[in-house]
């Protein structure tokens, strides 16, 4: 480690991302990316792009991309924030709304990053328990000292707060800024909290087009929120960088959304995958969580360290997490239907 790394660097304990192996070929249940390709008009969009334009910085204002969200979701252009993937979204909230020594609010099995920022932006973090079920107890989350982040979904349960929860805890937080991380509300029955933001000044909705629009490595993200919230992510990224997404995913971006059949068609799949899977490994003595995410949390007999190691030895990679609460559990992406059939196969003999 450098000798001029700072104090509060060296502390911070960074986010482990899912493996991405090169030595062989897996099949990949590990990092719940889409196991469909985009449409074709999305690779054509890409292709059109003039050699001459890549000269040029892109738009750092994402006009195009943001004018056709807003047309998708109903909105105004500026209550829509583009970002470098959903995690620089979350990145610039941590930025834009906390000041050194603040509080932040969140589960304590929920995506790992939010402590990743908490701890690297000063933040008193408090983690605050799931139920023994793994469900969020949204009165736990009322008349709270600080702002509060809820992926919902959330990772890697994959169990989801109903949208009148979850408006709920905005108005008993009227002070507080609610984050909702909406990576994979693609694949749940529930609603969005976008339908929110014109309501609650204090919501900010955060979504990705790396699972239900098979995007992850364009690196695309959007934030939702009254406009007073998405200038003060503005000014976070003009300070920071203002050209944060390139031509190539502009492009992309803009052909997925206009492409909203080919990404439904693909989202019922991976659904009607994910309830065929849970049956399956149900009958087969296997614990599973509701899902309403393109993932399952499974445990059974073997350890989740266990299950993954066993797996892996058989081709198939999926996420443990070893944390006490987490350790018996494996995360497992909804891959392709011959994907999860190798899958129930290898875990069939271990059960």
């Amino acid at each position: 480690m450098s000798r001029f790394l700072s104090k509060s660097a060296s502390a911070v304990k960074p986010y482990t991302p899912g493996e991405q192996p090169r030595e062989r070929k897996y099949i990949k249940l590990n990092t719940n990316e889409n196991p469909y390709p985009p449409p074709p008009s999305v690779l054509a969009a890409v292709s059109d792009i003039r050699a001459g334009d890549f000269k040029l910085y892109p738009d750092p204002t994402s006009s195009d991309f943001r004018a056709v969200i807003a047309e998708q979701y109903g909105v105004k252009p500026e209550q829509v924030f583009a970002g470098c993937g959903s995690d620089e979204v979350l990145a610039f909230a941590f930025m834009a709304f906390f000041d050194r020594g603040d509080r932040v609010y969140y589960p304590d099995i929920t995506y790992g990053f939010y402590s990743v920022y908490a701890d690297l932006f000063g933040l008193l973090k408090t983690e605050i328990p799931l139920k023994s079920d793994y469900t969020i107890d949204v009165s736990d989350y009322f008349g709270l000292d600080g702002h509060i982040f809820i992926a919902n979904p959330n990772a890697p349960t994959g169990i989801c707060l109903a949208l009148q929860d979850i408006e709920q805890i905005l108005r008993e937080n009227p002070g507080r800024l609610v984050v909702v991380d909406e990576a994979y509300i693609d694949f749940s029955g529930e609603e969005s909290s976008v339908k929110l933001i014109g309501k609650y000044d204090n919501l900010l909705v955060v979504q990705t087009f790396s699972k239900s629009r098979s995007l992850a490595g364009m690196r695309l993200g959007i934030g939702f929120g009254n406009a007073e919230l998405i200038a003060a992510l503005e000014r976070i990224k003009f300070s920071f960088s203002p050209y944060n997404i390139d031509r190539a995913a502009l492009a992309a971006g803009i052909a997925s959304v206009k492409e909203d059949s080919y990404t439904h068609e693909k989202i019922t799949a991976i659904i009607n995958t994910r309830e065929r899977t849970i049956q399956t490994l149900s009958r087969a003595g296997y614990e599973i969580l509701p899902s309403d995410a393109n993932f399952i949390f499974l445990r059974g007999i073997l350890s989740g360290a266990e299950i993954a190691g066993r797996l892996k030895e058989n081709g198939i990679l999926v996420r443990h997490f070893d944390t006490p609460k987490t350790k018996d559990f494996v995360r497992i992406t909804i891959g392709t239907d011959e994907d999860m059939d190798a899958l129930i196969k290898r875990l069939e003999e271990l059960s």
